[in-house]
């Protein structure tokens, strides 16, 4: 007999647990957020809302983007996070979003949402360039430490700076569109095309992955690399050999962004991540990590980043970097595409 009760009560939990198992749901999410602060995102999220379970799906914003274009008329995305307005811009003008206003959106700055009264996308981090400069392989190398885009072009860096691959990576793709905006694009004549022209020369190679580059120069790999606030305070936190350049021109930056992705499935489960991808608690972990979030006070000073940093950032024309993508990404792989570095 207590054979018998004993089977049966193990019986009884396990379809129990077979039962809640089954009744979890998940979501498919196409990210580009960095992995080491995406893990920290995930496990918070399972912590609040355990019956949901994420399969993320995770690459440079470039990569992403193109690969949800590619997926158009058959999208296996339910929800789109910290993919760079600049990328996200191009879905958004294919009719791909889904309106949605989450719980927390009164609390995003104007500037870093879509202006629709049901926004389709909306901001949570700020990304911004920083150039990582290696001083022990520069002393060796006899190289100052630049401290302005225009140095740069100084030829005795040739072969010494890396950079993003803007058809990869939404850090490239932002540094080539300030160039653009800052000293002109004229349908490839411009000044920003002269400037790229030139920096060409000093390049060694065009990755695909924004924080590759300081990676390369906090190993030595190389003496710079073009990269992202966050990825140069984290390399120097840890005890990297390199000084972080905030370029005296000003700093292109981008806007990594939420946004459900129209026609899926899970429309509700998506809207549970929406709100909390956007609360307070999220804000804060965005905010451990990037010098700027959307809503305003809730970053944490980062040790490297200047106080002024905000003051950097130079203006930003976003929907004429998303409506000209296709064609800038195209020009630029015509000119410079045989320095990047091979696609695994």
């Amino acid at each position: 007999m207590k054979l018998f009760k004993s089977t049966a009560l193990t019986v009884a939990l396990l379809s129990t647990l077979g039962s809640a198992y089954a009744q979890k749901q998940e979501l498919t999410v196409y990210s580009a957020i960095e992995t080491d602060q995406l893990k920290e995102l995930e496990k918070a999220f399972n912590q609040d809302h355990p019956e949901i379970k994420l399969r993320i799906v995770r690459d440079s914003t470039g990569v992403v983007v193109s690969k949800l274009l590619a997926e158009k008329n058959n999208p296996k995305a339910d929800v789109i996070w910290g993919v760079a307005i600049t990328g996200l811009g191009a879905l958004e003008l294919e009719g791909m979003l889904e309106p949605y206003a989450p719980a927390n959106i009164a609390k995003i700055d104007p500037k870093y949402k879509d202006k629709d009264a049901v926004p389709e996308w909306w901001g949570h981090q700020i990304s911004g360039a920083v150039i990582c400069f290696n001083t022990v392989e520069a002393e060796k190398r006899g190289l100052p430490k630049p401290t302005s885009w225009n140095d740069l072009l100084n030829p005795i860096y040739q072969g010494q700076i890396v950079m993003p691959d803007p058809t990869s990576s939404g850090t490239g793709y932002y540094d080539v569109v300030s160039w653009l905006q800052m000293w002109g694009d004229e349908q490839g004549k411009g000044g920003g095309w002269q400037y790229m022209d030139k920096l060409h020369n000093n390049i060694a190679q065009y990755t695909h992955s924004g924080s590759k580059p300081c990676n390369m120069a906090a190993t030595g790999e190389y003496v710079m690399g073009i990269s992202f606030e966050y990825r140069g305070n984290t390399n120097k936190d840890k005890g990297a050999p390199i000084d972080l350049v905030f370029p005296s021109e000003g700093l292109g930056w981008d806007v990594e962004s939420f946004a459900i992705h129209k026609g899926t499935k899970n429309l509700e489960a998506a809207k549970v991540l929406a709100d909390w991808a956007s609360s307070d608690k999220a804000m804060a972990l965005y905010g451990k990590n990037y010098a700027l979030t959307s809503v305003p006070g809730t970053a944490t000073k980062l040790a490297y980043v200047p106080e002024n940093y905000a003051e950097l950032l130079i203006d930003m024309d976003f929907d004429t970097a998303a409506k000209d993508r296709s064609r800038i990404l195209s020009e630029w792989s015509t000119r410079y595409s045989k320095k990047s570095e091979p696609k695994s």
